[in-house]
């Protein structure tokens, strides 16, 4: 039975997912949105004692971490589980891992051993701090990970302590980062035809997020500060209250405040001596906000962001998640893509790039746990009589 196929642009490719959580399956979601085969390994019921961590399986986290992927329970510690593994390591392009560190040779599947059976093999291993040095053996959630990489630090009001994000930031970029090695790896596959260990961790991922925040340390020195819903760089950039809640401004230069000034019609404010330069107007940002948050009080959101619209100013409303979704841009754009699971209404979150010719999709939800067990070993070579086998010694 042919699978479907998302996308043409790496259907060619075969990638086992040893992953859990969410780092991982972030990572292997890309490549089976893109069409690769990503045949999830997942330990047979029982093996697992965290094998439901996320929820049911068909909740909506599973459901959107582990869609276009098919199902092959294989246990591990077995020696027979292991040889099998093995065996599909032979024929695969890439394996995918976010065990902790010490595992994967505890298990005998670190690269070398990989390589060795296949010399194009890509290993990619996701770890929450790293494949080597004093914390390697540490267990890694998302959130230690944005208090640990300076996230935490620099994000809330001025004066209030530490906040995470509303997202899980280093698992997602994590498994977004080794998904990007991946893809590098198989370029430079093309020229050498060899295969290479691609790793990154929760705490580089999340230290690399910092950006210009980061730069900021280590070129001058200085420790960045909180500043709320305030850029902390650029002012006015930031969120003002209107007369029906909040919206978000954006003033990135002196000739986007002289246009400002004008659609807020306060034209004197552009050559203002408090205001009339970037570096005037952080400043004097504590005075300047105050002023504009009496301003913009005055009128809906609505009625600012068009006046901004027009005057070339960037704005945008502040979306709850069913605003996002019912936004006429976001519909235009399809990122909300339907998925069929026996419920024809389930929607998903697809890919945020398209490609012309070969754009992701999504096909199939989430596989029930084993679902391609027998199809995966029979495309490996197994006859029925071998795969009765591996079921009563409960190796699949």
């Amino acid at each position: 039975m042919s699978r479907p196929v998302a996308s043409l642009a790496l259907q060619h490719l075969q990638v086992l997912d040893l992953t859990r959580v969410r780092a991982g399956p972030t990572c292997c979601r890309v490549l089976a949105d893109f069409g690769a085969d990503v045949i999830k390994i997942e330990a047979p019921p029982g093996v697992d004692p965290n094998e439901n961590i996320l929820g049911e399986r068909s909740s909506y986290d599973n459901q959107n971490l582990h869609r276009n992927k098919r199902s092959l329970t294989l246990n591990l510690k077995q020696e027979a589980g292991l040889a099998l593994f093995m065996k599909l390591v032979a024929t695969a392009d890439i394996v995918v891992e976010n065990f902790r560190p010490d595992v994967k040779d505890r298990l005998g599947i670190g690269y070398e051993a990989l390589a060795a059976r296949n010399p194009r093999i890509i290993l990619a291993s996701i770890s929450g701090f790293g494949q080597d040095g004093p914390y390697r053996k540490r267990a890694g959630f998302d959130q230690i990970a944005q208090g640990m990489g300076g996230f935490m630090s620099i994000t809330g009001k001025l004066g209030d302590g530490p906040m995470r994000a509303g997202i899980a930031l280093a698992d997602s970029s994590a498994g977004l980062y080794a998904a990007l090695g991946i893809l590098v790896a198989l370029a430079e596959r093309e020229h050498s035809g060899r295969g290479q260990w691609v790793h990154t961790s929760l705490l580089e991922a999340q230290i690399a997020l910092c950006d210009f925040q980061a730069a900021l340390y280590l070129v001058d020195g200085k420790v960045p500060q909180k500043a709320g819903n305030d850029h902390p760089y650029a002012t006015p950039m930031g969120t003002v209250p209107v007369a029906d809640g909040f919206i978000n401004i954006g003033v990135g230069g002196d000739g986007q405040w002289r246009a400002f000034c004008a659609a807020i019609e306060r034209p004197e404010l552009a050559d203002h001596p408090d205001y009339a330069t970037q570096p005037l107007r952080q400043q004097h940002r504590a005075a300047l906000m105050d002023l504009l948050n009496g301003i913009f009080k005055t009128k809906s959101g609505a009625e600012w962001i068009e006046r901004m619209e027009r005057a070339g100013v960037p704005s945008g409303p502040i979306y709850a998640m069913d605003e996002v979704f019912a936004d006429p841009q976001v519909r235009h754009l399809g990122i909300a893509q339907k998925v069929s699971d026996g419920r024809p209404d389930i929607r998903l979150v697809g890919q945020p790039v398209t490609l012309s010719r070969t754009p992701a999709s999504l096909v199939t939800p989430i596989p029930e746990a084993g679902e391609h067990t027998d199809e995966i070993l029979r495309e490996a070579g197994l006859d029925e009589a071998q795969i009765a086998a591996l079921r009563a010694k409960k190796v699949v």
